[in-house]
């Protein structure tokens, strides 16, 4: 089983730390840690994810901010963006202000709902690439 590829985005060498041990855990991921805003697209583009679990709340440059800035990359405007935060209310996230559309997890959280959600994206993306483009 190819293992897929998770980079965390998170300011808290803690955080990053917890959920990359927990992850690779289940031996189906391969996960990279960047705890440096500023240095997450350089992370990305070499790391090349098929995943970016990202902090809303980061120093320097904010995690919806980042999302718009891995979107306009075209080496990574394909790559699923699932939101971790402590403080964006599930209210403020709904309205998507803050996370833009993208699916969102309150931290802490757990490896089931982590999994899950993180599963559920990938299959959300292989089913959007598997639909027959339309024809003029």
């Amino acid at each position: 089983m190819d293992q897929k590829r998770i980079l965390i985005i998170d300011d808290e060498p803690s955080m990053t730390r917890m959920i990359r041990l927990t992850l690779e855990m289940t031996k189906r991921y391969q996960v990279r840690e960047e705890n440096q805003a500023m240095r997450a697209l350089i992370s990305a583009r070499e790391f090349e994810p098929d995943l970016i679990l990202l902090d809303v709340i980061m120093p320097g440059v904010d995690g919806g901010e980042l999302a718009r800035r891995i979107k306009a990359d075209p080496s990574l405007s394909q790559v699923p963006v699932i939101f971790l935060t402590g403080t964006v209310t599930k209210k403020e996230a709904e309205e998507g202000a803050v996370t833009a559309g993208y699916p969102l997890l309150s931290k802490p959280v757990s490896l089931k709902s982590l999994v899950e959600c993180m599963e559920n994206t990938f299959a959300a993306k292989a089913h959007e690439v598997a639909k027959p483009s339309a024809k003029p």
